[in-house]
């Protein structure tokens, strides 16, 4: 490989080392996305690829970064973007489930349920207190890819009158159409 890269145009190699630095940043990004998810069989799938990423390109010209001060530019540049595009892939793709906890007044919850309901989400509703009346909190599972649409409509129909905490789950267990 070392043969390969040195047959080639120096500007070429930075390019092929900013690609490569990419695709195994990207690649690792997701997979460590998967892991914290728990899905421990595609993360080691995907860990498998970074490694041979590393050891057939990255390996082969890390020895060589701190002669060129361009490589490592481009080294570090690559390292840069693949975090960019790994976060941005994997928030598209939007891996894992949400937990949901609304704190809306009376008004507000009915129209929440009655949308959950529609929308046939499951829910849990809990009665509390604020600082100045009686609120309730929603609390809702659902598969992350939903979270922004199930947001936005909630957010329209209750006039922003709503406070949202979002958070990631990692493992739950039964609930009404969340059985695991």
């Amino acid at each position: 490989m070392s043969e390969f890269l040195s047959s080639i145009h120096p500007i070429a190699v930075c390019f092929i080392v900013f690609g490569a630095k990419i695709l195994e940043i990207t690649i690792q990004s997701l997979k460590t996305c998967m892991m914290v998810r728990g899905q421990r069989l595609k993360a080691a799938g995907l860990g498998m690829l970074e490694c041979t990423v590393w050891g057939l390109v990255i390996s082969t010209i890390i020895s060589t970064l701190g002669d060129n001060p361009l490589r490592l530019l481009f080294y570090v540049c690559g390292y840069a973007c693949g975090l960019f595009l790994g976060s941005t892939i994997e928030s598209k793709i939007a891996l894992g489930t949400s937990n949901l906890q609304l704190i809306a007044n009376d008004a507000s919850t009915k129209l929440i349920i009655e949308y959950l309901k529609d929308k046939e989400k499951g829910y849990t509703v809990f009665d509390g207190h604020g600082s100045k009346d009686k609120m309730n909190m929603i609390f809702i599972v659902l598969p992350r890819k939903e979270v922004s649409v199930v947001l936005k409509e909630i957010r329209a129909i209750c006039d922003n009158k709503v406070f949202v905490v979002a958070s990631d789950v990692s493992k739950y267990a039964g609930g009404y159409g969340m059985v695991k």
